[in-house]
């Protein structure tokens, strides 16, 4: 629909603004009859007049006015202020401030804001479909999360340059958006809804994940949304002995605690974290600081609600009749208590599946129930479940229950009237909420039989897989994770693609998956859900904690974390079977650790209870869904290394989260006792299937050497020894990755050989001639080290030529008797020789002259004999080996004069190749 246009220098303008106003929900945006000019009856021109003149001749011109006109039956004020304006509240948050705006960014969604924190800024949009879905017993909410590498000025680092597939850690914000919200939706409410959150920018220093859940909060409240109230997320640090509300990057470096934490201005929604051992009463202390934190959010927040917030949709709530409720208890109560005390789940599950159906059938389709009456289908009664089980599966009977009559009683012969199927199905799952909790209150008896800090049987074994590096199959009660260790080198490392323009690449990583077998369904095989991202980060940072360093332990670690069965806290069998399969695999942790899950029924005065709420140790995929909270805690005696709160109900205090570390300290001892009875056990030494890794530190300057020109040299290393991988680091790290021992070896020597550092004096012995020329030898001392041995060098004797001795291949002993600032390196094979007499000394220096070598003549003539007998002295000390192929020429003492003028004539000549020394008189070359 149009608003009359205005005409400013040809172009249309809306005289008013586009407004919504919400409504009933399902017409929740109706427009005002008053706010748009229609312009058959009430526009100030018709639609074509503008294009004429008027009937008088004169043509008229209409200017713009100052001010939007609006009809007499409407004003400004009348128009929602949310509408059109912008709102901002600057909310302080530990040592400094967040800016919160609303109303510049997606009006048209329900509700947006966009937080800033130095430079980091979240924008936040919540939307809500026109139509009801189906009613379910969940609400519909999806939240996305996604960082933009724009945010930090940067682009993918992978071919495709679109940011496309959500990555890992962007779905645990996603979770974290979720879990705190998703408790304060009211119950009935069933349009589905959408969050979506992205970061747009990021300075590196102010982490946008907890700015998230608070932008999330915000949106919401803001939205038509029926929740109960506002919700917020803070960060905290803990750096020496202070707590840090939302520490930078740089302050989390140093702290102990990583600590998200979500709630209202009055209850604690969702914590989750990982600390390195940190005391129960360490935790406490930083929930207490960041509970003060988000109390201090949500009042601002409720403030700005009131100013801005749109009306919420009360109405659109739809419960079930209030009396389906009686009809249910009155059909199923008695057969729900028995079905109840079942111990297995599967056979536990049929029970209530089958209850459920008649119960379908009689207040669906039938309406009318007499004592002859039969339900519909062939599902089987819980009596006959009951007859199936094993003989040795124990039914736990609590309260008097009619076992011959299996067969509904109703208190009237008066019809029920229909109910809506979803209705029915809703109704049944509250009640037998009901009866589950009542059970467990008043009887003092869960399903299995249990006490409320009773823990299931433990058992658990090593060495299951034997090709694998590590195994270990950890069992409690019906919940079993088959965990595997992978060992490898830095190639087998995640690599993380973040906004910071870094590569970051994890030695540690652990996956778990669920497939849908472990709970005896059918079910679709592919990529990893949420759920399984989420626990299997849970988990992981559960371990990381205890892992040897990488100067220790220089492998990469893969742990996969298998469901094979699962009744309930799968994630902390995870930890437990992952703890003993790295113990399996040779790792040398630094302690065992042990998780588990605790559970609550927090009103207990409605379930015949004194109101005390009721904590429950180790528990069952039963009592986390009907139950009020699902906690997590990893660790040891010493403290917690991890640790997860959901909460499904307004949210819980202080008091009662201590009573439950306290109790779920109580029972990870117990586990970790039972964990050491693991038989066979853990084979602690590496596997004889996994790779050797040798580290070793060389020069930095020397990794080019291992290298080589275009990595040649590194991939001979590795084809000419049979091992798999050198890897190098600019600090001079190199990893060896091989197979066997005996490559290992050899390639260890070569790259010894390679960046070793050349003593004067140092003996090579059957060194190889790698290259022949007029001035000399080049001798290859070691894999990719060559030294010059020039001709004065190569024998006693005078050579005219050093191939008339020597050729490319020969090998000889020779000494390291010279090494230049450069690095280059003179060798002498003569001075392992025996020495003919000071004679010789001439001859050498005439032969430097006919190898067209420059050198300088000694200006203290007693020099020469002192190296002579210097040198003399030295090879009496080495044991004196003749040349392979020396050839003896003597020399005629004729062709020596002219030599020695010649050598008069050039004293300040230099030579070809380098610099000589005055004393040795030849030349000298880098290393190779």
């Amino acid at each position: 629909m149009l608003a009359c246009p205005s005409i400013h220098h040809g172009r249309l303008y809306p005289s008013q603004p586009f407004q919504f106003f919400p409504s009933k929900p399902c017409n929740r945006f109706l427009f005002p009859s008053s706010s748009c000019h229609f312009t058959s009856r009430k526009c100030k021109f018709s639609p074509l007049s503008f294009l004429f003149p008027v009937k008088n001749g004169h043509r008229f011109s209409i200017r713009a006015s100052a001010e939007p006109e609006v009809s007499d039956s409407s004003s400004v004020s009348d128009i929602p202020q949310y509408a059109s304006q912008t709102f901002s509240v600057k909310i302080p948050v530990g040592d400094r401030h967040i800016l919160v705006e609303t109303g510049h960014i997606g009006r048209q969604a329900s509700g947006s804001v966009t937080i800033t924190d130095g430079e980091t800024i979240v924008y936040t949009s919540v939307c809500i479909d026109d139509d009801p879905s189906e009613p379910s017993d969940f609400f519909p909410l999806s939240v996305n999360y996604q960082e933009r590498f724009s945010a930090a000025g940067r682009t993918s680092g992978g071919f495709f340059k679109r940011e496309g597939k959500v990555k890992d850690h962007e779905v645990l914000i996603c979770r974290l958006i979720d879990r705190p919200l998703r408790p304060t939706m009211l119950k009935g409410f069933y349009y589905e809804t959408q969050i979506l959150s992205w970061v747009l920018s990021y300075d590196g220093l102010h982490s946008p994940d907890s700015l998230a859940v608070t932008a999330a909060g915000i949106a919401v409240a803001l939205s038509e949304l029926p929740i109960s109230k506002a919700v917020a997320g803070v960060r905290i640090g803990l750096v020496g002995d202070k707590y840090i509300v939302n520490p930078t990057t740089e302050e989390m470096e140093n702290s102990e605690l990583d600590l998200l934490l979500a709630g209202t201005d009055s209850a604690i929604l969702m914590i989750e974290g990982y600390s390195n051992f940190l005391s129960e009463e360490k935790l406490l202390k930083a929930v207490e600081v960041g509970q003060d934190a988000v109390r201090a959010i949500c009042t601002e927040v409720e403030a700005l609600v009131k100013k801005c917030g749109k009306p919420k949709m009360f109405d659109a709530i739809k419960l079930p009749p209030p009396e389906l409720y009686q009809h249910v208890e009155e059909i199923a109560g008695a057969e729900l208590v028995k079905a109840l005390q079942i111990e297995k789940k599967i056979p536990r599950r049929k029970a209530l599946s089958s209850l459920e159906e008649k119960v379908l059938n009689i207040l669906t389709d039938k309406g009318i129930v007499t004592k002859d009456s039969t339900p519909k289908g062939n599902a089987e009664t819980v009596a006959d479940i009951l007859e199936d089980e094993d003989e040795d599966e124990e039914v736990i009977v609590d309260g008097e229950v009619d076992e011959g009559d299996v067969h509904i009683k109703p208190t009237s012969r008066k019809p029920h009237p229909f109910f809506a199927e979803v209705d029915v199905k809703l109704v049944f799952k509250e009640v037998t909420s009901k009866f589950l909790r009542r059970r467990i209150v008043e009887g003092g008896k869960r399903s299995d039989g249990r006490a409320p800090n009773e823990i299931r049987p433990v058992n658990s074994r090593c060495g299951l897989l034997p090709r694998a590096h590590g195994s270990a199959l950890f069992t409690r009660g019906e919940t079993q994770s088959l965990a595997v260790v992978t060992l490898g080198d830095k190639q087998m490392a995640q690599r993380v693609d973040n906004l910071i323009d870094v590569d970051e690449f994890k030695r540690f990583y652990l996956q778990y998956s669920f497939p849908p077998s472990c709970v005896g369904e059918v079910g679709r095989i592919g990529a990893p859900s949420r759920r399984e991202i989420g626990h299997g980060m849970l988990a992981e940072r559960s371990l990381e904690p205890i892992l040897p360093s990488e100067a220790d332990f220089p492998y990469t670690i893969r742990v996969e974390s298998t469901i094979t069965e699962s009744n309930g806290s799968s994630s902390m069998a995870s930890v437990c079977g992952g703890c003993l399969a790295l113990q399996d695999a040779g790792v040398p942790i630094k302690c065992s650790i042990a998780g588990i899950a605790m559970g609550m029924v927090l009103d207990t005065k409605e379930f015949g209870g004194d109101g005390t709420p009721l904590i429950l140790s180790d528990i069952t995929g039963s009592e986390d869904a009907s139950g009020d909270m699902d906690f997590k805690v990893a660790g040891n005696e010493d403290g917690i290394t991890a640790f997860q709160m959901d909460i499904k109900v307004g949210g819980i205090t202080l008091p009662i989260m201590k009573e439950a570390l306290l109790q779920a300290r109580d029972g990870r001892l117990h586990i970790l006792g039972e964990m050491m009875k693991c038989s066979p056990p853990p084979a602690k030494s590496l596997s004889k299937y996994a790779p050797l890794i040798h580290v070793m530190k060389v020069k930095p300057e020397k990794i080019n050497l291992i290298i080589g020109s275009g990595g040649k040299k590194v991939k001979s290393i590795i084809e000419e020894c049979g091992i798999e991988a050198i890897d190098t680091e600019d600090d001079g790290t190199v990893k060896i990755t091989a197979k066997d021992l005996s490559g290992l070896e050899r390639s260890k020597a070569i790259i010894s050989n390679l960046t070793m550092v050349p003593t004067v004096g140092d003996i090579y012995r059957n060194c190889e001639i790698k290259s022949i020329t007029p001035y000399g030898a080049f001798v290859e001392i070691a894999p990719g080290r060559e030294g010059l041995c020039h001709i004065s060098e190569l024998s006693s004797g005078w050579l005219a030529k050093a191939d008339d001795a020597f050729k490319v291949g020969d090998r000889l002993d020779v000494k390291l008797i010279e090494k230049n600032d450069k690095g280059q390196l003179r060798l002498s094979h003569r001075a392992l020789l025996p020495d003919s007499g000071p004679d010789n000394q001439n001859v050498k220096q005439d032969a430097g002259e006919s190898a067209e070598q420059s050198t300088e003549q000694p200006k203290d003539k007693t020099s020469t004999p002192k190296v002579t007998a210097s040198r003399k002295r030295s090879s009496e000390d080495e044991s004196v080996l003749q040349s392979k192929k020396f050839v003896k020429k003597f020399v005629n003492p004729a062709q020596d004069k002219p030599s020695a003028n010649k050598d008069k004539t050039k004293k300040n000549s230099k030579t070809e190749v380098g610099s000589v020394s005055s004393k040795d008189e030849s030349s000298l070359v880098g290393e190779a």
